[in-house]
């Protein structure tokens, strides 16, 4: 890589940094580490909500599905759209309202007040290691984007590289630090993608002509993609916008609930139409990059010998010129690190308050959070380096938290009688057995995700219990 382009990406992981320093002068209380002390705005907030749902994983993931199927990739991110706006209206009413009159600084801490504590305690858990996985999947998605642009750099070095900086500015700047630079990077990124990436790579490959010729005419359609696909990605998906805590966060940090409310459909259209159509259309065009023979200099002869998740910084690194290429590449790094600092915070949140038990009373939270939290991005690290695929890394980490806690949530939401122990036992036994069945990797028919048997049996469960 030039010097220039070098020296572009130095200057703004400078930028990021600052602003992490900045907030840590700021920060007096873990209100204020966590939950930014209840006062932010709608557009940062729903920059913030985007940046970290579609973040590095989905961004990579989203040029990976559009590599191997084209723009009918792009129906994953709808289901963020169709998520984003039901938690807008059913959730969001009552998370905020309790969240602002009890000074909550977490998701379980709302199941502890509906519950009891023992509820609390396993969905912090839940929560905890299915968001330090979700860490781990974007630290990896971080250090593809790295090899794939940095050719001298090892998976292993790049992941040290991107924690390290993702660690600094979270551990120090809390969640106000979280969604400014989230702000800063959401810009960043669309204006890299809209003004430089899809353009100059749809020009250098040859235009429509060109590009239409090299593909089968399916990745040009809508519906190309299978039912399973859409099911397994919306059992998925939508429901993580009731149960992830990265969410419950910045709903806290809202000032009311209308700005809440903007924050989350401003997020939604943000999701799709429009970063789900860039991202797989960029992947689009790495696959037309590979079967053109770009990236046969670097060992690839053909788009089957690739993994798909690679295509997109490989195709950046051969088609933006001088200047541009470190631009664009702090753009999907500001992608990434969207998505690991908040979950990394939220990771931190649910092992010092809800495991941990700590308050906004003791004086030394603060500090212990601090280390708390750069612990468990080291070990986020640590499992990044034992993991190959983004995607599978980051959805596992979705079903394991779906499957646990979803079923207790709507039941606080629309049942009148709370019932503790139906609770425990759903979020047992659904997020569990999910987590069993992807390590035993079990064979479920039709293609269905794990997901779809935990929340089955969570749901069982919870109906058998409160009887």
């Amino acid at each position: 890589m030039n010097i220039i382009d070098i020296l572009v990406f130095i200057i703004y992981m400078i930028v990021v940094l600052t602003i992490g320093f900045y907030y840590y002068r700021k920060n007096k209380s873990a209100s204020d580490y966590y939950v930014g002390s209840n006062n932010m705005s709608s557009w940062h907030v729903g920059l913030s909500v985007v940046a970290t749902d579609v973040g590095g994983g989905f961004s990579i993931g989203l040029g990976g599905l559009g590599f191997v199927m084209g723009l009918s990739g792009s129906w994953m991110l709808f289901t963020g759209l169709v998520g984003a706006w039901l938690s807008a209206v059913l959730l969001i009413p009552k998370v905020i309202k309790e969240g602002h009159e009890f000074n909550l600084l977490t998701f379980p801490e709302l199941l502890k007040r509906n519950y009891g504590k023992n509820v609390a305690l396993l969905a912090g858990v839940i929560s905890f290691i299915g968001y330090l996985g979700f860490t781990a999947s974007q630290l990896l998605a971080g250090a593809k984007l790295a090899v794939g642009t940095f050719s001298e750099l090892s998976l292993n070095h790049a992941l040290i590289i991107m924690g390290g900086i993702a660690l600094f500015y979270t551990v120090f700047g809390g969640i106000k630090a979280v969604i400014y630079t989230d702000t800063f990077q959401w810009i960043i990124l669309m204006i890299g993608l809209i003004f430089i990436g899809i353009p100059i790579a749809y020009t250098t490959l040859g235009g429509f002509e060109a590009v239409s010729k090299t593909l089968p005419t399916e990745f040009f359609s809508l519906t190309n993609v299978s039912w399973i696909d859409i099911l397994n990605w919306s059992i998925t998906i939508i429901p993580i916008w009731f149960v992830g805590m990265t969410l419950y966060q910045r709903i806290y940090a809202c000032k009311d609930e209308k700005t809440a409310k903007k924050a989350w459909y401003i997020a939604g259209i943000f999701e799709y139409p429009i970063m789900a159509f860039m991202g797989v259309a960029l992947g689009l065009l790495a696959r037309v990059a590979a079967e053109q023979g770009l990236f046969a200099p670097e060992g690839f002869i053909t788009a089957a010998t690739m993994d798909p998740e690679i295509g997109l910084p490989m195709l950046l690194k051969n088609v933006l010129p001088v200047g541009l290429m470190g631009l664009m590449l702090s753009a999907y790094f500001s992608a990434i690190m969207s998505t690991a600092d908040s979950c990394l915070l939220a990771a931190s949140g649910n092992f010092t308050t809800d495991i941990l038990g700590m308050n906004d009373s003791n004086p030394k939270t603060i500090r212990i959070s601090q280390i708390i939290t750069f612990v468990i991005g080291f070990a986020a690290i640590l499992i990044a380096t034992a993991m190959t695929s983004v995607l599978d890394l980051m959805l596992s980490s979705y079903a394991f938290m779906v499957s646990g806690l979803l079923v207790p949530v709507l039941a606080m939401l629309f049942l009148k009688r709370k019932k503790p122990l139906a609770a425990l036992l759903a979020m047992l036994f659904g997020g569990f057995s999910t987590l069993l069945i992807i390590f035993l990797d079990v064979d479920i028919p039709y293609g269905l995700d794990p997901i779809i048997i935990g929340i089955s049996i969570s749901w069982l469960t919870y109906l058998l219990v409160k009887k």
